[in-house]
């Protein structure tokens, strides 16, 4: 029988970003660097209405997820992320020159292929500059749909998606 993992570290939920967003292969960029706190913000959208016999009903709307990365600071070592950022950041893009992937990886086994979800986002930086010590820039994340739910392996620190051969993300 195999031995159950305990209570999963933070370094277990990994979440890449894909730099360029219009090749033919991803370049994934995992966040994290200087970063201390990140959490994804499901945001649910629910609404609660109480009728003049005291029913309550609940519309649920679903969810409009995001994440906030407050201190990315800007490293030309970062390659294909730091250009990608440098870009939406210095000409103010908007729309769909500012969209991307996510893929986020959960290590929840001790190996792989680990339980994976990749989904259409939009990355917006929020400022840029900041204190002594480093070019700032924060930037937010929206999650479009279109999410995926598969395995992901990770070799050399590279992670590889493979799509679920079912549809439903929510498995």
């Amino acid at each position: 029988m195999a031995e159950a993992m305990k209570k999963l570290k933070r370094s277990a939920h990994l979440l890449y970003i894909n730099a360029t967003p219009n090749a033919e292969t991803p370049s994934w960029f995992l966040i994290g660097q200087d970063v201390e706190d990140l959490s994804i913000e499901l945001n649910p959208d629910t609404e609660t209405k109480k009728n003049i016999l005291d029913q309550v009903s609940i519309q649920d709307n679903g969810y409009e997820p995001s994440f906030d990365v407050d201190t990315y600071y800007a490293n030309p070592s970062d390659g294909a992320f730091y250009e990608w950022i440098k870009n939406i950041t210095m000409n103010r893009l908007v729309g769909d020159d500012c969209k991307t992937q996510v893929l986020e990886v959960l290590i929840d086994k001790t190996e792989g292929p680990f339980d994976a979800w990749i989904e259409d986002a939009i990355a917006k930086p929020q400022s840029y500059g900041g204190p002594q010590g480093g070019i700032s820039i924060p930037y937010n994340v929206g999650f479009c749909g279109n999410r995926d739910k598969g395995t992901a392996t990770i070799t050399d620190k590279v992670p590889s998606f493979s799509k679920a051969t079912s549809t439903a993300a929510t498995e």
